[in-house]
């Protein structure tokens, strides 16, 4: 039953968004990042954007990726997002296996939170930006 199911807590896993190159950049990049010292497989990432602009309400289009294996210790990019959209609610989804379980966690970046003051050096990954761990 459902005291059966184990409740399995995701660690060591970050997902963070940073300029390419600079903070003026439009287009930003959404990565993903393994923390563990094995192999996660199976990697399905979800993205979707809600939330109003200027009193609108607004939704980007629900996004798929696959990854078979993201290494131990490595950098996965997931996708490029636009600065537009920092006004808006941002979430990914990331299912994985590891060891013969099924894990997910949601990441959720609140309207507002992807801003230079919140910037943080990112682990492995040659810029600063806003990650969620």
């Amino acid at each position: 039953m459902i005291k059966d199911i184990p409740e399995l807590k995701v660690e060591d896993l970050i997902v963070a968004i940073a300029p390419t190159e600079s903070v003026d950049d439009e287009i930003w990049t959404v990565y993903m990042i393994n923390l563990k010292d094995d192999s996660i497989k199976n990697v399905i990432a979800v993205s979707k954007g809600y939330g109003e602009i200027d009193g609108e309400k607004k939704a980007t289009s629900t996004l798929r990726y696959f990854f078979e294996e993201v290494p131990a210790l490595e950098v996965q990019p997931i996708e490029s997002i636009q600065k537009s959209l920092f006004n808006i609610t941002n979430e990914y989804m990331i299912s994985y296996s590891h060891d013969g379980q099924l894990y997910d966690k949601k990441f959720i970046f609140v309207p507002g939170s992807i801003d230079a003051m919140n910037f943080t050096k990112i682990p492995f990954v040659d810029h600063h930006g806003v990650m969620i761990r």
